[in-house]
């Protein structure tokens, strides 16, 4: 899907790290969540109360569940799932763009 029809965007933008990694939440009418974001080159640890699906648009990167060992490579075009109450690291390479889903 490259395009979202009859959402909500909210116009304050989601800021970490410095600005190095932003995004813009998109809601939708049944009520699910999707942030749309850019990360710049670097390591980002994050954490999240919700499951989570990472699709990334365009860049590549790797990340890991905190504590388990392996890191896993994603590039454009690819997607990886974050279980619920955890933290993930992602080691971005290049400008990466992506469209994260918050699962109930």
């Amino acid at each position: 899907m490259s395009e979202f029809a009859n959402v909500t965007v909210v116009k304050k933008a989601n800021i970490y790290f410095d600005g190095k990694v932003t995004s813009r939440t998109v809601l939708f009418p049944d009520g699910t969540k999707k942030t749309l974001g850019i990360m710049q080159p670097g390591e980002y640890e994050f954490s999240t109360g919700l499951a989570e699906i990472m699709e990334i648009i365009s860049g590549d990167l790797e990340w890991h569940l905190k504590g388990e060992a392996g890191w896993k490579k994603v590039a454009g075009g690819e997607a990886f799932t974050v279980p619920a109450n955890s933290a993930f690291v992602m080691r971005v390479a290049t400008v990466t763009d992506y469209c994260c889903s918050f699962l109930a």
